[in-house]
């Protein structure tokens, strides 16, 4: 069953069931569901409006224990690796591993339970917690736990409807909160209502730096960053939203933002999130014109 909010995860118990061989895993969105003998009818997931179900239909395959991928794991600064399974599972985000004196925190867990992943991750041990930022991006995070010791796995409560494994190392929390010495948990909103960042305020030389997911999403141009409720459906946030975010994010320092998808604004990140607010809310309040617009004199 899923845990009550803010309720502790059973420690007790100890790792690995072969039931987790019997998970289902949805081949477009990389979320995993019960093990069951057969797969759901449809992924939660994939059929609500910032997502979609591929042109091919409905796949999905069972989790395996023994699957073999390949597994880079690349420092980013001291304290912070990313980590990279090959060939891409679902979505396809990059694994962020943070370490601190507590253990380390998996941000952001691939949809893959494999060898190559668990002996990486074993190795930054010991795990404190696993998160992510909202409901795309949470992979086999309930196998994952049972594996390495049934940790916790951060779930915002406003997204406790999109669980696709429900499960009692699941921790529904509400107020920000530090899950590790220097790690802290922000909710934001705006992707979905409980989409949060991760704040490591030790990271970008002590200045902090934020690990965004999607609720403020890197641009190509490691410069900018958007809001989006749907990034493949190209569904806009409102401008509420969008000033939502901006002034959770003023709360805490930080200097750097690293994306899901490897793109990373280096330095001077809160200047760049303040200015592509203005720019998307510009444009969407028709603010900003383009100057060859003949309606925008």
């Amino acid at each position: 069953m899923t845990s009550g909010s803010d309720s502790a995860p059973d420690a007790g118990r100890t790792a690995s069931d072969p039931a987790e061989a019997s998970s289902w895993l949805c081949v477009a969105c990389g979320n995993e569901y019960p093990p069951a003998p057969a797969p759901p009818e449809e992924c939660l997931i994939c059929v609500d409006d910032r997502q979609y179900v591929p042109v091919g239909g409905q796949q999905w395959r069972r989790l395996r224990l023994d699957e073999s991928r390949s597994v880079s794991v690349v420092e980013l600064e001291p304290g912070l690796h990313r980590l990279t399974v090959d060939p891409r599972v679902g979505i396809g985000q990059g694994t962020y591993l943070v370490e601190t004196v507590a253990g380390t925190v998996v941000w952001e867990p691939p949809g893959f339970v494999g060898p190559e992943l668990v002996e990486q991750l074993r190795a930054a041990g010991p795990i404190a917690a696993i998160a992510s930022s909202h409901p795309h991006l949470v992979g086999a995070s309930v196998s994952l736990s049972h594996l390495l010791g049934r940790v916790p796995v951060y779930v915002h409560e406003l997204d406790r409807r999109w669980v696709t494994r429900p499960d009692d190392v699941v921790v529904h929390w509400h107020a920000d909160r530090e899950i590790a010495p220097g790690v802290r948990l922000m909710r934001c909103g705006g992707h979905f209502p409980g989409s949060c960042v991760l704040q490591i305020g030790t990271a970008a030389e002590g200045r902090g730096a934020l690990l965004s997911g999607d609720t403020a999403m890197v641009n190509p141009d490691r410069a900018t960053v958007s809001f989006m409720r749907s990034y493949p459906n190209l569904i806009p946030l409102s401008p509420r939203l969008v000033r939502q975010i901006v002034a959770a994010l003023d709360t805490v320092a930080y200097d750097r933002i690293y994306g899901a998808f490897g793109n990373i604004i280096d330095a001077a990140a809160r200047a760049a999130v303040h200015a592509s607010a203005a720019r998307y809310l510009g444009w969407l309040t028709d603010d900003i014109r383009d100057p060859d617009d003949p309606g925008s004199a």
